[in-house]
């Protein structure tokens, strides 16, 4: 097991409680043993999603909860402040359709995968009932959970389980209900006297005194048919009689004639899909409508512009209805929910130079805008709060340093967004032409500066043939035909980046029409056309595959690939401006040979981190190695289909975006000083318990080498730092041993030994 897995494991909340403190003490041990080094760590994990989709809320004394398809949010009445929780706090089932509180002031979670989490609000732990999860089940989603004492009902994808709430044993299961078929979606279920089930075909009552509800015979079934409905949708007592909401009105149970008819005659026929019950008042859900019915009188409370998924009343709180945009609170007359991401969308992601960060949202009509993140707050930049927008398509994005930000749209050109205002680029102030049918749809898909900071534009279909646009400096255009592309228009360019030699290399991934890796160079002249260098790499050349997915330049000035066959290295591109027939060297990364790699990130080492169909990978600068294996079974990562990567080299924080939220930790890749400017060293004195402990050891140039000294001189131990602005000690000597408690010197020099710098420690064993 990589260090990475295990560093995770040893940061991750829930750790301690599956192995018990013994068992971590052991895997610290190992690690240290095994001298692995530290630059493949990853800590302080985050995630970020969209948390607007509520699935299902309850009430507490103080506040009210809610589980959304990214996770679940606490919002405190009298503090108003939220609370969220996802992987990296612990609640391992992200996405979420369950949630309801038992008499020991703990909260249930129930998700789609089947893991149910169970928060005690007393002590700040989870606690984890994985048996549905881990079960043979093909579907296992939790759906939901009804209290009845000291026991859970939980209603399944594939029947009715049966928890004790004190040590989350089953009680029972069971699969077939009458005579439904067997492993039947439960929707709801129910206790008044005796258990009744919502499923997609009907409902399942349990026959009086039946005792074995295992017994397919234990139960009377009432098929959607039956009932006079096609699907039935929430199921109440009130005032003693069981209540039903359906596509057709509310009917009530008739226990004398064993069937069901119609109940609140105004509502008959109209579609009606919760029910909530207070004291002698029943709150009807119909769409965007709320009615209230008492005293057999029907009244209408409310009349919105949004539908309903969900209405619970609470005395102190009153009214409240769950949405796609979040709890709405009819007492505060606004939507309860945390600040985060509009949407889980991450199409691309780049990082600025204030370590904000950047995400375009998609293309074809799912966009949402450009969102921002400062590391607090997120914003989102659309057509409602900005004129200059006129879609809320944008794919591509851009940081071109002195707080400038482009963004390319999918149809209407691209925006530059400054400090105070935005400006739009398109076919109305640029020579730049849209796809052929329609030349003012502008599709932009990569924006790069080149060596003078000019700006290069690729469009993505441009019906003129010009496949890149140049906006220097001086706000002077140019347009470039690539001659590679033979005159072809081009119709699917993405993934343009700019190499040291001012080389332009972009994806063609049109099928069967010049596939592959295109690459340009203007050879420093604009408007002569005729010295311009440009080719076409395909599979022919060695690429793997023209199933391409991205290109990063690392910083070795290589070209790193990565594809449905794994990833390739293009070397020697400097052949591009020295050759009259350039000659790359292309070679195949070997440990990701059986790898789709769908989004390539490059760190401050030079180190590839890899966006997989299975999750994400750290390789070595060369690709010889994979350093760490991260998936969502095994990290709080979110989900192992990744969209998109971006790296902040100064604070060595990951951001990985994916269709259920953003992922963000650090690690200890973070670009190095240019010179030594005085060693940051933390936590001193230094602790030493038992040789789990690691100090820090900050503000390093790049390589340095780092030597332990007693006070007296005496080498303790030489470290081999990752090489950028971090690294770390154990406490421990070459022989592997603590040191005895002391003033100790840590010595750290550039690689040459030109430079050093000296900073002081104080070790307390313990």
């Amino acid at each position: 097991m990589s260090l990475s897995l295990l560093f995770y494991f040893l940061n991750y909340k829930f750790f301690e409680k599956l192995l018990g403190n013994q068992m971590k003490k052991l895997l610290i041990n190992v690690i240290m043993f095994c001298n692995i080094s530290f630059a493949q760590s990853t800590y302080n994990w985050q995630n970020y999603s969209d948390l607007k989709d509520i699935r299902d809320f309850v009430f507490t004394n103080d506040g009210v909860w809610a589980a959304s398809s990214g996770g679940a949010f606490n919002y405190n009445f009298s503090q108003k402040i939220y609370q969220t929780f996802g992987k990296a706090e612990g609640l391992l089932g992200n996405d979420l359709n369950a949630i309801t509180i038992d008499s020991k002031n703990k909260i249930w979670f129930g998700s789609k995968s089947g893991m149910i989490d169970v928060l005690n609000l007393n002590t700040n732990k989870f606690s984890y009932i994985s048996d549905i999860f881990n079960s043979d089940k093909i579907n296992k989603g939790i759906n939901y959970f009804f209290l009845k004492g000291d026991t859970v009902f939980v209603a399944t994808d594939y029947g009715i389980s049966l928890i004790n709430t004190n040590n989350y044993f089953f009680y029972d299961s069971y699969f077939k209900l009458g005579t439904f078929s067997s492993n039947q979606k439960v929707n709801k279920v129910f206790y008044y006297k005796r258990v009744y089930a919502i499923t997609n075909d009907g409902i399942a009552i349990q026959k009086q005194n039946a005792t074995n509800l295992s017994a397919p015979e234990s139960w009377d079934v009432f098929t959607n048919s039956s009932i006079g409905v096609t699907r039935v949708n929430d199921l109440v007592n009130f005032n003693d009689e069981i209540i039903i909401a359906t596509n057709r009105g509310c009917f009530k149970f008739s226990s004398l004639n064993q069937n069901w008819v119609p109940f609140i005659s105004e509502l008959n026929n109209i579609a009606v899909s919760d029910l909530e019950v207070f004291q002698d008042k029943l709150f009807i859900l119909s769409a965007n409508k709320i009615y209230q019915f008492s005293n057999n009188n029907l009244t209408t409370l409310y009349v919105g512009d949004l539908e309903f998924k969900k209405i619970l009343f609470n005395s102190s709180f009153d009214l409240a209805a769950s949405t796609n945009k979040g709890i709405f609170s009819f007492k505060e007359n606004k939507y309860l929910l945390p600040n985060g991401p509009v949407a889980n969308q991450f199409a691309n992601m780049i990082v600025d130079q204030n370590g904000h960060l950047w995400v375009a949202t998609g293309k074809d009509g799912i966009g949402k805008g450009i969102m921002k993140f400062n590391g607090k707050e997120w914003n989102n930049i659309n057509r409602q709060n900005n004129p200059n927008l006129l879609t809320d398509d944008y794919y591509s994005i851009f940081s071109a340093g002195d707080d400038i930000i482009y963004a390319g749209s999918w149809g209407s050109g691209f925006t530059k967004i400054g400090t105070n205002k935005t400006i739009r680029f398109d076919v109305s102030n640029t020579p730049m032409v849209g796809i052929p049918g329609d030349s003012s749809f502008l599709v932009i898909t990569g924006l790069a500066n080149d060596s003078k900071k000019n700006l290069w534009i690729l469009n993505h279909w441009a019906g003129d043939g010009n496949q890149l646009a140049l906006l220097t400096a001086d706000s002077s255009w140019y347009l470039f035909k690539v001659a590679a592309a033979q005159g072809r228009v081009l119709n699917k360019l993405f993934n343009l980046v700019i190499d040291q030699y001012d080389t332009k290399w972009f994806l063609h991934l049109d099928a069967g029409n010049l596939r592959g890796i295109f690459y340009f160079n203007e050879n420093k002249t604009l408007n002569n056309l005729s010295d311009d260098k440009s080719g076409i790499l395909t599979e022919a050349n060695g690429l793997n595959s023209t199933d391409i997915y991205d290109i990063k330049i690392d910083k070795r000035g290589d070209i790193w690939v990565g594809s449905s066959r794994g990833a390739n290295i293009i070397s020697n591109i400097s052949s591009v401006v020295n050759q009259a027939n350039p000659q790359f060297r292309i070679t195949s990364v070997f440990p990701l040979r059986q790898q789709i790699v769908k989004a390539i990130a490059v760190d401050p080492l030079n180190q590839k981190w890899i966006a997989t169909a299975e999750g994400l990978l750290l390789v070595s600068s060369d690709g010889s190695k994979v350093l760490a294996n991260l998936n969502s079974k095994n990290s709080p990562l979110l989900d192992d289909r990744i969209e998109s990567l971006t790296v902040d080299e100064k604070t060595g924080k990951v951001y990985v975006g994916t269709s259920l939220g953003l992922n963000i930790f650090e690690t200890p890749a973070i670009k190095p000083k240019d010179k030594f400017e005085g060693l940051f060293i933390y936590p001193n004195p230094f602790i030493i318990k038992d040789g789990s402990q690691l100090i820090t050891i900050d503000g390093l140039v790049r390589d340095s080498e780092i030597k332990i000294l007693s006070i007296s001189g005496y080498l303790v131990r030489k470290l081999e730092t990752p090489g950028g602005r971090v690294a770390y000690w154990d406490g421990r000597d070459d022989q592997r041993n603590l040191v005895n408690s002391g003033i100790y010197l840590v010595v750290a020099s550039d690689r040459e030994g030109n430079e050093i710098e000296v900073g002081k420690v104080v070790v307390i064993r313990q």
